[in-house]
């Protein structure tokens, strides 16, 4: 057994599932893996069974705050040390797993797959969310986080427990950013990541408009009033 656990949360994508799962074992094999089925609608829970993944079926779909915290209680009630986040639709690349691996070593808490530690971000409409929040962390905390809604992050055996015991805890933004005003240790590593496999994602324009409203004002003023479990 690995002191590492990837969580894979999985919502339709039958498309995808099989090429992530089977690049980790063939090619990773010094990793462990979960998938969170949850309460995907088309063949994903299909395929894994027949594959004879390790699957977690949620029986209704909890979104990707209930799914991911389902993998991290899974992670803590298996005695993982460390548990990162991994998309299941291509866009994260398991060999940049090892570089956050190194920081959680080195007594971060907290790393986060950054794809503009070493890389420019661009100046688009598309980065424009990003760049929102990422100066409402900086104007909060002090801290600058370059790539604030990456998806890929590694969480020590301390935010293990924390996460899987604290219902109020999603894997957003926001949440990075209470976790560093209350003294969390955060740090990014430099990734690449791809185009989505397969699928459309969930995110379309008016969502991703109203999702990134959401995390600045929570950033700004929700998290003003929120207590550490």
């Amino acid at each position: 057994m690995s002191d590492l656990l990837i969580i894979i949360p999985a919502y339709n994508e039958e498309g995808s599932i099989e090429n992530v799962v089977n690049n980790i074992i063939q090619n990773y094999p010094q990793y462990d893996y979960v998938i969170i089925n949850d309460g995907s609608r088309d063949k994903t829970s299909q395929i894994c069974h027949e594959n004879h993944y390790n699957i977690v079926d949620l029986p209704v779909n909890l979104g990707l705050a209930g799914a991911f915290q389902t993998g991290l209680r899974y992670a803590y009630e298996h005695g993982y040390k460390k548990a990162v986040q991994f998309d299941a639709d291509g866009q994260h690349l398991p060999e940049y797993i090892q570089s956050l691996e190194e920081k959680i070593d080195d007594g971060f808490d907290l790393v986060i797959g950054s794809r503009f530690v070493t890389e420019k971000r661009p100046n688009s409409l598309r980065m424009l969310g990003n760049i929102l929040i990422s100066s409402a962390i900086k104007l909060t905390t002090g801290k600058t986080i370059k790539d604030p809604t990456s998806g890929m992050r590694m969480f020590s055996e301390e935010l293990i427990k924390e996460f899987a015991l604290n219902i109020n805890y999603g894997p957003e933004p926001d949440t990075v950013s209470y976790l560093i005003r209350n003294g969390v240790k955060v740090a990014e590593t430099q990734v690449r990541m791809e185009d989505r496999q397969a699928g459309e994602s969930y995110l379309t324009l008016s969502r991703s408009i109203k999702y990134m409203t959401h995390m600045f004002v929570s950033i700004l003023l929700i998290q003003n009033f929120r207590k550490r479990g």
